[in-house]
């Protein structure tokens, strides 16, 4: 990869200070994006709003912080019909390797055979980023994007263009670790979706991420008791009336969601705010989303919302991100 500096992008605007980790210095890890990776917003030089994904000191670098994004994480390119020992590209990483013919998990660990070259020019309010394509069995898309912060406004502008042979269909998300002032998840916390909270059965979607050798020692109504129950666990502290979603009191154990209702807006897609301060973030999407997630820990809770990608050889798609940061 080719860097500038091994030392933070410092973007800033009026009233905000934007910090992002080079490439592979924050985050090495298989999953998410190492380019972009915003680990610290601070608006008016008071309020802070990153956290990260896990406290495990021995998790650090290998685990999300942030604003970072993803690239089919169900979805994944090129791997079905990779061989094991043959490789898959991670967009925003490089090529990773197929070590067996069990299925594709986000939550494991892929070795890294070759990362791909990125290009950046920071400017005071703006980082330009340029990702480009390694051939890999006709998988290879060149990924571009802007981060820009004005006044109270943080814009990240994509753009994917399919420069290989085969088609892609992937997904790609946002992974917003919010910890706003250092402050964890509880009744002073308040998420406010764009339409009123009606929740998906993800049973049989999370099923699937379970590990394969489960489903062989135990029948399906098992595993989903199981499922069922962690779920029950994570979504008990929670308050849902209409728009928002509350926390009684402090979540113990880890919460997911997904809403049934969703589509474009012209306002935000989802906000996090606290109720004493009023400090908190909006995100606003030129795309209609696939998907809108809720996640959340004892330290840091996320909102996400998912754009699919479908792009034959030679076409691009450009979609963009705002983020109002208010108190």
């Amino acid at each position: 990869m080719q860097m500038t500096s091994d030392k933070p992008f410092i973007l800033n605007s009026s009233r905000l200070i934007l910090e992002i980790a080079p490439p592979g210095q924050a985050y090495h890890g298989a999953r998410f994006d190492w380019t972009g990776f915003i680990t610290q917003v601070t608006l008016d030089g008071v309020h802070t709003f990153c956290g990260q994904e896990s406290l495990q000191p021995e998790r650090q670098g290998v685990v999300g912080l942030g604003l970072c994004n993803e690239f089919g994480n169900e979805k994944p390119v090129g791997y079905n019909d990779a061989r094991p020992g043959e490789t898959f590209p991670k967009f925003g990483i490089g090529l990773l390797r197929r070590p067996d013919a069990s299925d594709y998990s986000y939550m494991r660990s892929y070795e890294l055979v070759q990362p791909f070259p990125v290009h950046l020019d920071s400017q005071p309010d703006r980082l330009s980023i340029v990702v480009e394509p390694v051939d890999c069995r006709g998988y290879a898309a060149r990924l571009s994007r802007t981060i820009l912060v004005k006044d109270n406004w943080l814009e990240i502008a994509y753009r994917l263009e399919n420069t290989g042979a085969q088609p892609i269909d992937t997904h790609e998300y946002t992974h917003n670790f919010v910890c706003i002032d250092q402050q964890r998840p509880g009744p002073d916390y308040v998420i406010r979706l764009a339409c009123p909270v009606e929740l998906q059965n993800i049973t049989p979607a999370l099923r699937k991420l379970l590990p394969g050798r489960l489903s062989k020692i135990a029948p399906v109504f098992l595993v989903d008791l199981l499922i069922n129950s962690m779920l029950k666990k994570g979504l008990k502290p929670l308050t849902i009336q209409g728009q928002e979603i509350g926390f009684r009191q402090a979540p113990e154990a880890m919460l997911y969601l997904r809403a049934a209702r969703f589509g474009f807006q012209e306002g935000p897609q989802w906000e996090i705010r606290l109720r004493s301060s009023g400090a908190g973030l909006r995100e606003y999407d030129d795309f209609v989303p696939s998907r809108v997630a809720v996640w959340g820990d004892k330290h840091v809770v996320s909102a996400e919302a998912f754009i699919d990608l479908q792009l034959q050889p030679g076409e691009s798609k450009a979609w963009s991100r705002r983020y109002e940061f208010f108190a």
